[in-house]
């Protein structure tokens, strides 16, 4: 089986490291990438050539959209959504919101590749250390909850401290995977943007999809993983 590509990016509600609105640059670099399953997060639900953002994207890259908004900002709705070109089998929304924060989300949807499963859990988690704890506590129970052939968990978890519980108890769940620097995307130090993968040996590669366009596009870097489940060996590489 050829491989699988997923992708998740903060597109930053399609303003780029040079302060402009421009979601025809998003597209181009998703066209880039040319992912399976791609993973947004800041995604604004506003007008765009008669479109909103996420059905201009979709038309864009002849993907399936899947919306996960959390608030409504302006009169627009705003927060998560997947795009994919895979059959999509069951989906859920999980509610990982904080009293007296930012609501935050969950989407968590189930794809079909040939005869295996694919699950994909994508979020972008709180600011605040307390937030986050209880929101990976409760996205590791869902995990639990239902298995999978493979279980994809990517998002913006806006996890500064590579040492933090949050990323500890992850890497005991998933087994550890390179923490590649996503943020800010012109001079990209900080490894906010994780992907995770279950059964860790899927896994073939991971890496910051760094072209030129990709770093004016958002504040943010694409992180894409190269998945193959017929493999035997994790043979996992990254490219930083």
């Amino acid at each position: 089986m050829r491989h699988t590509t997923v992708c998740t990016w903060n597109i930053h509600a399609c303003i780029g490291s040079d302060g402009e609105f421009r979601p025809r640059r998003i597209a181009k670099v998703l066209e880039e990438i040319d992912a399976d399953v791609v993973a947004l997060q800041e995604v604004e639900h506003r007008a765009v050539n008669g479109l909103d953002i996420l059905d201009f994207l979709s038309v864009c890259t002849e993907m399936e959209a899947i919306p996960g908004p959390t608030l409504e900002r302006g009169g627009h709705a705003y927060g998560n959504a997947l795009l994919s070109r895979l059959p999509l089998t069951d989906c859920q929304r999980h509610d990982l919101s904080w009293p007296g924060r930012e609501p935050r989300g969950a989407i968590d949807a189930f794809f079909s590749r040939g005869d295996r499963s694919l699950r994909v859990l994508s979020t972008h988690l709180g600011l605040r250390p307390v937030e986050r704890r209880a929101q990976v506590r409760i996205l590791l129970r869902r995990l639990e909850s239902r298995k999978s052939d493979c279980a994809v968990l990517m998002g913006d978890l806006n996890e500064w401290l590579l040492w933090g519980r949050p990323l500890r108890w992850l890497r005991r769940h998933f087994s550890p995977t390179p923490d590649i620097g996503t943020f800010p995307s012109r001079w990209p130090l900080f490894a906010l943007d994780q992907l995770w993968v279950e059964p860790v040996h899927i896994l073939q590669r991971l890496r910051a999809h760094r072209s030129p366009l990709a770093r004016i596009a958002s504040d943010h870097l694409p992180l894409v993983g190269e998945l193959r489940f017929d493999s035997a060996d994790s043979g996992l590489s990254s490219a930083n």
